[in-house]
């Protein structure tokens, strides 16, 4: 079963398709377990051909849910250009709350992953929160995830803080996302603890059999430790290139050599 944690942090946003009954949400499936064991080239391969589906069954939000599921794959691949044509080919128009939600979030996502954060911000407040407040919760905590993040990132620490409680508020702790949220919320205003958090956020991810989740924790508890001790971070960047390495992420793998 793909675990939660993939799922929401990392938002591979396929839940919704279809319920996998039809020949698209099957081939979603298959394309989530791929991704989730690390198997981007074959996972992405398959979304290829969930996407196509998804159009012969005419089903807009399917076909939607799957383009967000693409972008978000490419921003996990630091491919920031594809990922932004792949989001952006997208129009909102007849789709229903929940995707609409997705889409908004896989942008948040994308401007915190290029360190565009005023620009993550702005679309944050674009979303109403009564309408927000109408999702489901694994939906709203990702959300609000990524909203703590940028608002930490663009310092604006009340807002970092009221989006993180909502992550508490809304996901079960054992997916290792508040953990993860907080390490990043805490790195990115400077405060000294965050390694505390970065390390539980990687116990959860190692748990949960994530090696994308595991490894992208250890590139920014390398960043952070690289400032204290040198050593611990050299390691930690040698584990995150193996692993993005085995996964075939080119550009991953590269950031972790630098």
């Amino acid at each position: 079963m793909v675990t939660k944690a993939l799922k929401i942090a990392l938002c591979v946003a396929l839940s919704g398709t279809a319920a996998f009954a039809t020949e698209s949400g099957k081939i979603a499936s298959r394309a989530q377990k791929s991704i989730k064991a690390g198997n981007f080239a074959k996972g992405y391969s398959q979304l290829e051909r969930a996407l196509v589906a998804s159009r012969k069954e005419a089903d807009l939000n399917s076909e939607t849910r799957i383009f967000i599921a693409m972008g978000q794959i490419r921003t996990m691949s630091l491919d920031f250009e594809l990922a932004d044509s792949l989001l952006n080919v997208i129009h909102d128009d007849g789709l229903d709350r929940s995707t609409k939600a997705m889409l908004v979030k896989s942008k948040v996502t994308l401007k915190n992953a290029s360190e565009k954060y005023s620009e993550a911000v702005s679309l944050c407040e674009s979303v109403n929160e009564e309408e927000l407040d109408k999702l489901a919760d694994e939906l709203q905590g990702s959300f609000y995830s990524e909203c703590a993040i940028a608002y930490a990132g663009a310092h604006r620490e009340d807002k970092a803080k009221q989006a993180l409680k909502m992550v508490d508020k809304r996901l079960d702790d054992d997916t290792g996302i508040y953990y993860w949220t907080e390490a990043r919320t805490r790195d990115l205003l400077g405060q000294d603890d965050a390694d505390k958090f970065y390390h539980k956020a990687e116990s959860e991810s190692v748990k949960s059999n994530t090696p994308y989740m595991t490894a992208s924790i250890l590139y920014h508890r390398a960043k952070l430790m690289s400032k204290t001790n040198p050593a611990v971070a050299k390691d930690l960047l040698r584990r995150c290139k193996t692993s993005f390495e085995l996964m075939g992420l080119p550009n991953n793998t590269k950031r972790c050599a630098e």
